[in-house]
């Protein structure tokens, strides 16, 4: 192998900001580990709408961390899960040859990505690469959505789109939690959330879920179609709201609607709460030992080769994804059974 070869690699990058059509594949600079971090070989990624938001650079507010006028890092892709290549100084907690997956705040979808180790955890054995790379992201999200509402036994939970890739780790997770759900989603996935666990499944192209007689003690909003105020009344007590995306919608642009979210938890008897998700090795092995269990199961929705990235994006872009869109870096076969996934 000459010296070119062994210090470049192929990565989805992205030149400016826009829609799917601006990422393509180049040969890229392959990265080193800094004290910290770990190089991964990476098997495969999973796309989020954050990796959406972050090509487009819209919400503008994003652009303020990536860059003003175009991304200053090239390289695309958050989750993803691979093999240690090489550790950098200070790394004791994994050795090259570990299976891990994780997330890092850019430059997985790639052959190879660095970052530090504190967001990364072991891959769970009964997971393949593809299914283990679609965890991350969605899965802390549901994860500490469920622990900063205080989702537990009895809890009365609404999750709005129940069928995207948040929506399916939540149902999961409050249901291992001991919470009663009700699962918003169209007549496509009703099966497919009433399967992971869902006590009532609501067919939102049938009903108009802001009408139903039911109260909720949690509701989960994953899609931004309704104002907030709207779902007040749905809430019993002091119940909480957790709105949960960044699309544009009847609250306006994701800044109007973290202005709206703190003004009704100022003047609403119920709670209007905001989280933040974090990526670190204890919850990520966390909900590794649950795939291990046979209690998680991770729904892929479709997959894509590495050159074929553009077409995963269009695929997440539609909001329609049943679980997670997969990129498959290293070629491998997805294997569907494995680690309890579905399609």
């Amino acid at each position: 192998m000459n010296a070119h070869a062994s210090t470049a690699m192929k990565a989805v990058v992205i030149d400016e900001y826009g829609e799917a059509e601006t990422l393509y594949v180049d040969t890229v600079p392959r990265p080193a580990p800094g004290p910290g971090e770990v190089l991964v070989r990476v098997h495969a990624g999973s796309l989020n709408p954050a990796d959406k938001f972050l090509m487009r650079g819209d919400p503008w507010l994003v652009r303020l961390s990536y860059g003003m006028r175009k991304p200053r890092n090239r390289v695309r892709g958050q989750d993803l899960s691979g093999v240690v290549e090489s550790v950098g100084d200070g790394v004791t907690t994994f050795s090259p040859g570990d299976e891990v997956f994780g997330e890092f705040d850019g430059g997985a979808l790639a052959e190879y990505a660095c970052g530090p180790a504190d967001r990364l955890a072991l891959k769970p054995t009964r997971a393949t690469f593809e299914h283990a790379a679609a965890i991350p992201m969605a899965g802390l999200a549901a994860l500490h959505g469920i622990k900063a509402a205080g989702v537990g036994e009895g809890t009365r939970l609404l999750i709005n789109g129940a069928s995207g890739g948040i929506g399916t780790f939540a149902i999961q997770l409050a249901k291992a939690a001991g919470a009663h759900v009700t699962a918003v989603c169209s007549t496509h996935n009703l099966e497919l959330v009433t399967s992971l666990g869902a006590d009532v499944a609501i067919d939102y192209t049938k009903q108009r879920v802001l009408t139903t007689d039911e109260r909720y003690d949690v509701i989960l909003d994953n899609v931004g179609n309704h104002r907030i105020r709207d779902w007040l009344p749905l809430l019993r007590g002091r119940g909480t709201m957790l709105p949960n995306t960044g699309e544009r919608g009847p609250d306006g642009t994701v800044v109007m609607r973290l202005i709206k979210a703190a003004w009704h938890n100022l003047v609403s008897r119920h709670r209007v709460g905001l989280f933040a998700s974090k990526p670190n090795t204890a919850d990520l092995a966390h909900l590794a030992g649950l795939v291990e269990t046979g209690e998680l199961t991770i729904v892929i929705d479709t997959m894509f080769d590495l050159a074929h990235t553009a077409d995963a994006m269009a695929r997440l872009a539609t909001g329609h994804a049943r679980g997670k869109v997969v990129v498959s870096v290293a070629g491998a076969t997805l294997d569907r059974s494995a680690g309890g996934g579905t399609s």
